[in-house]
C-alpha cells in the first residue's frame, strides 16, 4: 500500500512548496509509493469540506505529515494539533517551521505595535481598524512548530533543498532513520582561513577580494571583513553530498538561512564569539539580535519595548 502524505503551510512565503515542485525527475522514483491526501499546493482538498459544509477543520489520516511555515495565528496552532493527531510522523519542513524563519522577526514587537504599524502607522496605508471577525487571531508571537506539537524530523533551509526533501521521503519509505548532519557552513566552505581578519567589518556591497577566482584561492569572506553567518549556520544548502554552500558559490557571505546547528543553539552568542576570535568587533553591528537570528527568531527574539 502507498504511504499517505498530508501537507499544510502556515506563516511562509511558499518557497518550500516550490522546492517540492522543483524536485523534478527524482520525484518519479517515489511517487508510485506515495498517496497525497492533502496538499494545498498541488491538490484541491478543502479543510472545511469541498463545499464548505463542515463546521470543523478536517485533514485525512496519513502516515506522514509535512508542515511548512511558523505558527503565527490561532488557526495555525489548531491545524498543527490536528495534523499531529492524524499522522504517524510529522516533519517540520523549512526554517520557518523549524526555527520561526523570517516571519519570527516580528517577535521583536508586541502585537499592538504590529497592528499600529500595519493598519495605522504606515505612510502608504489609510488608517483603519484592526481586522476582526473571520480573520484568525494572531498568537502573541511566531512559534516554531516544535514549540506547539511534537516534531519527528526537521528539514531546515530557506527553502529546504529538493534533494534533502526527497532523501527524507526515501528514508521514510525504507523505514530508515534520516538526519541532517550537525556541521556548519564553514565545514563545507572551500575558502582559505587563516583565523585572523585583514581589516574591520565592511558593508555588504563592497567588492569581495578574489571574486571570480576559484574559491579555494579566495580568502575567507568573514576574515575579509564581511558579516558571514557560516560559523553559526547548519550546512546543507549545497546539497546532501556536501557541496559548496550556495551563497559562497555566488561569492556572497552566508545569510544563515539553514538556521542554527542545533535547536537549542544560540546563533547570537556563537557569532559574537566567532567574530571576536578573528579580531572583529561584533559591537559594530547594529541590531545584533535580529541580524544573528534572522532565520531563527522563534523563542529567541522578544519585544524591544512594552506593549501587549
Amino acid at each position: 500500500m502507498p504511504v499517505k502524505v498530508a501537507q499544510e503551510w502556515f506563516a511562509i512565503c511558499g518557497g518550500c512548496e516550490v522546492t517540492i515542485l522543483d524536485v523534478g525527475e527524482p520525484l518519479l522514483d517515489v511517487l508510485p509509493a506515495l498517496e497525497f491526501v492533502h496538499m494545498p499546493v498541488i491538490m484541491d482538498h478543502k479543510l472545511y469540506g469541498q463545499t464548505g459544509e463542515e463546521k470543523e477543520m478536517n485533514i485525512p489520516e496519513a502516515d506522514v505529515g509535512i508542515i511548512t511555515g511558523g505558527v503565527r495565528n490561532e488557526e495555525n496552532k489548531k491545524l498543527a494539533e490536528l495534523m499531529r493527531s492524524r499522522v504517524n510522523t510529522l516533519i517540520a519542513m523549512g526554517s520557518c517551521a523549524s526555527f520561526g524563519g523570517v516571519p519570527a522577526l516580528a517577535n521583536q514587537y508586541a502585537l499592538n505595535e504590529l497592528y499600529e504599524r500595519v493598519y495605522r502607522g504606515n505612510s502608504t496605508t489609510d488608517a483603519g481598524e484592526t481586522p476582526k471577525g473571520d480573520v484568525p487571531a494572531l498568537l502573541d508571537r511566531v512559534y516554531a512548530l516544535h514549540e506547539v506539537v511534537k516534531v519527528d524530523l526537521h528539514l531546515p533551509g530557506c527553502p529546504t533543498t529538493p534533494d534533502m526533501f526527497v532523501g527524507a521521503l526515501m528514508h521514510l519509505l525504507k523505514g530508515a532513520p534520516f538526519a541532517v548532519a550537525e556541521k556548519s557552513v564553514c565545514d563545507e566552505c572551500p575558502t582559505i582561513r587563516e583565523k585572523k581578519a585583514v581589516g574591520t567589518l565592511k558593508r555588504p556591497l563592497e567588492p569581495i577580494e578574489g571574486a571570480g577566482d576559484p574559491l579555494d584561492q579566495v580568502r575567507c569572506l568573514m576574515e575579509q571583513g564581511f558579516l558571514c553567518l557560516g560559523p553559526a549556520t547548519r550546512a546543507g544548502c549545497g546539497g546532501m553530498e556536501g557541496g559548496t554552500p550556495r551563497c559562497i558559490r555566488a561569492y556572497m557571505p552566508c545569510r544563515g538561512c539553514f538556521g542554527p546547528l542545533k535547536l537549542d543553539a544560540n546563533p547570537m552568542v556563537d557569532m559574537m564569539g566567532a567574530l571576536a576570535t578573528i579580531g572583529l568587533d561584533p559591537k559594530q553591528i547594529p541590531d545584533r539580535a535580529a541580524t544573528f537570528n534572522r532565520f531563527a527568531g522563534a523563542g529567541r527574539l522578544q519585544p524591544k519595548r512594552g506593549g501587549k
